[in-house]
């Protein structure tokens, strides 16, 4: 089994540049995952920032336009060159592993935490919540996006043909095709809905909304077929907690 600790880092080590180069106008990121986790955040003009696996930088990107003061980093060397890249002397942009201790970060020092997209290859979010939970101010808010639970389940049982058990956390393995040849092999952690909720509880975050988001209009125009696939069975989920 591919170690925990690399596993994030072996999946995009595979395919940053194409990753980069494609994702920001493929429809299940541009027209489903970005806008249901914008919809999450408001009152970005200056506000502290932690853009937690920030992949090749849309979100930064995104947030420094906001007026944000972000702070970004991924766990893979190539996307952090990217992002850096792409967002200059903007923000401040660092290769950091979410297995480690947010070591460059003080105590309550961000106003929002975002993290899209990333949990899916943590396999124990204990320790990484109670450093997001560390590190959010008073107030602070939590959004993060992740493979929805169900949809996960229907996917691997019925499209993959796999017996699993809905109440399992395994580590799978696919290909994904969309992003050219070769194929890059990506492992992931799926898990139900209570091993998604609760961790952020016993991180001492309240729930503030729960998102199952569906495709926005120009997802149709890119991809009519999986535009009403979406609206029958769930992608991704969104979570918004609060630091009380």
């Amino acid at each position: 089994m591919t170690t925990e600790k690399s596993l994030g880092e072996q999946n995009y080590n595979q395919f940053a540049d194409r990753y980069a180069e494609m994702a920001e106008t493929k429809p299940h990121n541009a027209d489903y995952n970005f806008p249901a986790v914008i919809s999450l955040l408001d009152n970005m003009a200056g506000a502290a920032v932690l853009d937690a696996g920030c992949g090749p930088g849309f979100f930064t990107q995104w947030l420094l336009e906001q007026g944000a003061q972000v702070t970004a980093f991924d766990v893979t060397p190539r996307m952090v060159e990217i992002t850096q890249e792409k967002v200059g002397n903007r923000a401040t942009v660092l290769r950091h592993d979410l297995h480690e201790p947010l070591d460059f970060a003080a105590d309550e020092s961000f106003d929002w935490v975002i993290c899209p997209l990333v949990l899916d290859y943590i396999e124990d979010w204990s320790p990484v919540l109670a450093e997001f939970a560390r590190v959010l101010k008073r107030k602070g808010i939590l959004v993060f996006s992740i493979g929805h639970p169900f949809g996960d389940y229907l996917w691997l049982k019925y499209r993959r043909n796999h017996e699993v058990s809905y109440f399992d956390r395994e580590e799978m393995a696919t290909p994904w095709k969309g992003f050219g040849e070769p194929w890059p092999v990506i492992r992931f952690f799926r898990r139900p809905l209570n091993q998604i909720l609760n961790p952020v509880i016993e991180a001492g975050l309240v729930l503030d909304y729960i998102l199952e988001p569906l495709p926005t209009q120009s997802y149709k125009d890119k991809d009519p077929e999986g535009y009403e696939k979406l609206h029958q069975e769930p992608g991704f989920i969104c979570i918004r907690a609060v630091k009380p």
